[in-house]
């Protein structure tokens, strides 16, 4: 498949190696080889805060947040245009319904619409994702 819905836990991998697994390591293979990610709006804040909290927590410095960023920069990953406007209808919803918070919901919501595998390694919003009758990649 050549479009996937990307979630923030499964790019992390891509930044610190000691979390990285054959999977991820595959699923950026299959970005560099063209495929597109799309994401919620709120992908890039929440990437940016599991950055700045690593930085914080000395896993990272700034100079390795930057570079990490430019390199994303290459990848085809395109924002979803239509995630505010179902943010308090659709993916409320599905906060309610499957036990997630807005932000997971809003992974689960686009894939859904789409009709586009999921890679994500938040096992919660997995488990929503198998619920909800959608795929995975990881």
């Amino acid at each position: 498949m050549k479009e996937f819905v990307l979630d923030c836990s499964a790019t992390i991998p891509w930044v610190f190696a000691s979390e990285a697994t054959p999977e991820t390591d595959a699923l950026l293979d299959r970005l560099a080889a063209g495929a597109k990610a799309r994401v919620p709006a709120l992908w890039h804040l929440e990437l940016g805060n599991v950055l700045l909290g690593a930085q914080r927590k000395g896993r990272i410095d700034k100079a390795g947040i930057e570079q990490f960023l430019s390199a994303l920069a290459v990848y085809d990953i395109e924002v979803d245009s239509e995630t505010m406007a179902v943010a308090w209808s659709k993916t409320l919803s599905f906060a309610e319904s499957y036990g997630l918070t807005v932000y997971d919901a809003a992974y689960l919501e686009l894939a859904l619409r789409r009709g586009l595998p999921l890679a994500t390694l938040d096992g919660s919003l997995r488990k929503a994702m198998q619920k909800a009758g959608g795929k995975l990649l990881l």
